[in-house]
């Protein structure tokens, strides 16, 4: 009823490119033949033209009569036609490249092999390997370690000959300042010794409070009281950037836990009973300054000084 829709066979792409180079070169050599049998009878006219009807019969180009001189160069073309056709077709043709670019690929692919062998030869695969893995695993490590580091700081405000304050309180206004400690330290733990502590007229807002006193009897509220710098810092494990505040005893202790110092450099000598140790420059590098200058709410000039442990 229904009559059955052929199937075009499928023609792989090798099989067409061997049918298209099959289909050329039949051209070539039909073209190859129409060219000799239209150049056997063009030269037969051009002879009949002129010793039979005399055509062109006293013009001669040194002594030879015209159509000897056309029928030579027409066969001097077909000769290249011929050429093209059998031998440049066959020995430089597509195949002909094909093959060099083969033979060259070949070539390169021995050269490779002997270049690779000398390298094993030279670094063996398994030392390679290994010392690959080492790389990487050693990166890895490197990488967390530097993430999970925790940046230990003490932050302070000390005049040029360390003084840090005075009666347990300090001798200079600086309202940046302030503003400063306080947006450095805000979601921290702090870490103090007790005077500090006391010296506060209230707890610091969004700050957990970390005391540090001799004394075992010691209440501190709203604040966790420890009895040493190590077991602060315990206590602050899991915050990243835990801050160690003052004052001078405890700054002492944190010189050799603390791995990042932010001093106010306030530029005068004060007279104090409390005062910010030296800062070893073979220690400690400073990274970054920024200096204030006097105004109108700065009695003193200042400058921010950040330093990191080499």
């Amino acid at each position: 009823m229904f009559s059955r829709k052929k199937e075009t066979p499928q023609i792989d792409p090798q099989q067409r490119e061997l049918y298209e180079h099959a289909r050329k070169r039949v051209i070539q050599k039909k073209r190859l033949f129409y060219h000799f049998v239209v150049f056997i009878v063009g030269s037969a006219f051009f002879a009949l033209l002129n010793i039979v009807f005399g055509y062109g019969k006293d013009f001669t180009f040194f002594g030879v009569n015209w159509y000897v001189i056309a029928i030579v160069f027409w066969a001097f073309l077909f000769v290249i036609h011929f050429c093209n056709v059998w031998l440049f077709s066959t020995f430089m043709g597509q195949e002909w490249t094909d093959k060099q670019m083969e033979r060259l690929v070949i070539k390169q692919k021995e050269e490779i092999a002997l270049i690779q062998k000398d390298v094993d030869l030279m670094y063996p695969k398994d030392d390679l390997q290994q010392k690959k893995e080492a790389f990487i695993t050693q990166k890895q490590n490197t990488e967390v370690k530097e993430k999970n580091e925790q940046i230990i700081t003490m932050i302070a405000a000390a005049g040029e000959n360390n003084a840090l304050g005075k009666d347990n309180d300090l001798v200079w206004h600086l309202p940046d300042d302030f503003k400063r400690f306080k947006q450095l330290t805000t979601g921290h733990y702090i870490i103090m010794g007790r005077k500090t502590f006391e010296s506060f007229p209230k707890l610091l807002p969004n700050r957990i409070h970390v005391v540090i006193s001799r004394n075992t009897n010691y209440q501190a509220p709203g604040a966790i009281v420890v009895q040493t710098m190590q077991d602060a810092l315990a206590i602050a494990k899991n915050d990243e950037n835990p801050f160690i505040i003052g004052g001078g005893e405890i700054y002492k202790l944190g010189l050799d836990v603390a791995n990042c110092i932010e001093l106010t450099r306030v530029h005068s000598d004060f007279e104090a009973d409390a005062f910010f140790p030296e800062i070893d420059q073979d220690t400690w590098e400073l990274i970054q300054e920024e200096f204030h200058d006097v105004d109108d709410k700065h009695k003193f000039p200042f400058t921010y000084l950040t330093y990191k442990r080499k």
